[in-house]
């Protein structure tokens, strides 16, 4: 079905009671699927297989059906339940002929791919770790609603209530304390990661910067640009 002729149409099409009939809109053959053998290992092949209607490729969406909207959550949901947390790198769930590139399915239970060794855990690094591909983005529009990711636009200042806790909740020892820890953990980082973040604690307060800075090396002036 054109999507223009969804909003329109006589039954409405995310009622799964209905269906559409095959005289409005015939079925379009898209290929063949042949089974050719049985699984070798019955438990390995079929009890451990994790079909979702999430899996899905580029140029094919999700809609707005109700039923379908569940069952994104709640298919790999109970994959988690019945496979562990790490289902997806079993080898009857992975790419056929590719390795995803992401920061989810690392360490934790049932882990079978090495867990990415030491490579960061979130994005965006300077690690040179993966990179989100845009293109790949879902479209956006979808009949009369709206469905896409969006850039955090709301007016919060992200620092305004880091500063309230600096300085109206915490006592003196309490601020020492929290700067030893920080810098006990940030210190061991390269020296570039160090002088971005301790603008992030100036930012907060001017005496707090300055005392993460001292604390891990780094330049008070930088901290203030």
């Amino acid at each position: 079905m054109p999507e223009k002729d969804a909003a329109k149409y006589r039954f409405d099409v995310f009622d799964v009671t209905k269906v559409w009939p095959h005289s409005d809109y015939p079925l379009i053959p898209v290929g063949k699927v042949t089974l050719n053998r049985n699984p070798e290992n019955y438990h390995a092949e079929t009890e451990q297989a994790a079909f979702s209607p999430s899996h899905l490729v580029p140029g094919i969406e999700p809609s707005n059906d109700r039923m379908l909207q569940g069952r994104l959550l709640n298919y790999p949901d109970t994959h988690r339940h019945r496979l562990g947390p790490n289902y997806d790198q079993i080898p009857i769930n992975c790419p056929y002929r590719a390795r995803m590139g992401n920061y989810n399915t690392r360490d934790g239970p049932m882990v079978v791919n090495g867990g990415k060794g030491g490579n960061p855990n979130y994005e965006p690094n300077s690690l040179n770790g993966p990179v989100e591909d845009k293109s790949y983005a879902i479209a956006g529009e979808h009949l009369n609603a709206k469905v896409g990711r969006y850039p955090h636009d709301h007016p919060n200042d992200n620092y305004e209530q880091v500063r309230a806790l600096w300085n109206n909740v915490f006592s003196d020892q309490d601020r020492k304390d929290v700067i030893a820890n920080i810098g006990g953990f940030l210190g061991k980082c390269r020296q570039d990661i160090k002088e971005r973040q301790v603008k992030h604690f100036y930012k907060v307060d001017p005496a707090y910067g300055e005392a993460v800075a001292k604390a891990v090396g780094v330049s008070v002036e930088i901290a203030k640009i």
